[in-house]
């Protein structure tokens, strides 16, 4: 019968003949500068692509409203609107008609500047359609292209 109960010590570790491996190194100390180093690296470098982001894509400056549909016709629409703008500079907006199916019957790309010093524009535009309009609107506005 074999006995289940023997006790086993834990060695002391591998015990390797002299100079046959090298020389065996203590460990060092850690560099715990490292870490804290890359860790504020990656964050500084988040927040600059974020703010860099934000600068490019948040919180633009081009805002559009309808003031009023002044005229409705079958054969065109003619739209009122507003367009915020930085200070002295110009709009590229999208102008739109719809049927009261829903479907588009007009659009186009109307270009409005700001005097300078001014950060509002109040266009009025005479949009063409394909068939009569229920509803016009712009959908957006963004920088003009500079030529």
């Amino acid at each position: 019968m074999i006995d289940s109960t023997q006790a086993t010590t834990p060695g002391a570790g591998p015990v390797f003949p002299p100079g046959r491996y090298g020389r065996r190194r203590e460990p060092g100390r850690r560099r715990r500068w490292l870490p804290v180093f890359t860790a504020i690296a990656v964050a500084l470098g988040a927040l600059a692509l974020t703010l860099r982001l934000y600068a490019q894509y948040g919180n633009p400056p081009y805002e559009a409203s309808v003031i009023r549909v002044t005229e409705t016709a079958d054969d065109h629409v003619t739209i009122e609107f507003a367009v915020t703008v930085p200070a002295g500079g110009a709009a590229s907006c999208t102008v739109r008609a719809l049927a009261s199916s829903g479907l588009q019957v007009g659009r186009d790309t109307v270009e409005v500047r700001a005097a300078a010093g001014q950060t509002r524009v109040v266009s009025t535009y005479r949009l063409a359609t394909t068939g009569p309009a229920r509803v016009a609107d712009v959908p957006g506005c963004g920088p003009a292209d500079r030529r």
